[in-house]
């Protein structure tokens, strides 16, 4: 059993709905302090109250530094500091590269890599004063393993996210930081749900344990990652994919 967590500072960007929802519960669950952080302040208000538990909420956009300044200071201040911070905030959407506009680019590699960075600089000041600082970082099986049609710079950006992750850990090490990050493979979640059944239908078969996975499938490994017992991990990664990234081909899966 890990050691609780209960009474922890946890900020979790992104978390109204989604990869970023569902960790923000598992946090709340476990009694921690949680600062569910959106861009729709209705929606990261209701998330928050949804959670209970003393979970609190910020509207703040992750590729404004600036807002995401007054949200690390609002939160050490409700909470008397950060200890965990979830950087979670993303955005896919699909489309190719003979279509995708330079803005297209700058758009997501802004949201998914840039953020990261400010969401960690951000919080920086008030992770260096806890006794466990942790950051865990939510990447993608897409980019640093596969890709996908319509996904290059997604895939850009969690591929880039690992690469900030690797450098990182070894500058934040000296304030016994710690920094890793989860790498998802089909979670359900409402952006997945989008994409039809035909797409779900396929990836499942794609899947060793013939199931999509959950939210909170990441929230746990985000749990153990910001946990006491994970103090001496960091620069690190963990697949939760249900083996997706395994099999070489469908035929693999067939012949099992």
């Amino acid at each position: 059993m890990l050691t609780s967590i209960k009474g922890r500072s946890v900020v979790v960007t992104g978390a109204s709905k989604g990869i970023g929802k569902g960790i923000a519960r598992v946090f709340a669950n476990q009694g921690a302090r949680v600062m569910v952080v959106a861009r729709g302040a209705e929606a990261a208000a209701a998330t928050a109250r949804e959670f209970g538990n003393g979970a609190q909420s910020y509207s703040a956009d992750v590729t404004d530094f600036a807002s995401l300044q007054a949200m690390a200071k609002a939160t050490a201040e409700a909470f008397g500091g950060i200890d965990i911070l979830c950087a979670n905030a993303g955005i896919f959407p699909h489309v190719k590269i003979e279509e995708m506009s330079p803005d297209d680019w700058d758009h997501v590699l802004g949201t998914n890599l840039k953020g990261n960075f400010l969401s960690v600089k951000a919080c920086l000041p008030y992770l260096k004063k806890s006794d466990q600082g942790r950051v865990v970082l939510t990447s993608s099986i897409t980019g640093p393993i596969t890709g996908f049609p319509g996904w290059a710079h997604y895939g850009a950006s969690k591929s880039g996210q690992l690469g900030f992750m690797r450098t990182a850990c070894i500058e934040l090490a000296k304030y016994g930081i710690t920094i890793n990050a989860v790498m998802p493979g089909n979670i359900i979640t409402e952006g997945l749900e989008d994409l039809g059944e035909d797409y779900l239908a396929t990836m499942v078969a794609s899947i060793p344990l013939k199931k999509l996975g959950v939210v909170e499938d990441i929230g746990n490994a985000a749990l153990f990652l910001a946990s006491k017992e994970a103090h001496y991990i960091t620069g690190q990664t963990i697949v939760v994919d249900g083996g997706q990234t395994v099999p070489e081909s469908l035929e693999a899966l067939e012949q099992a």
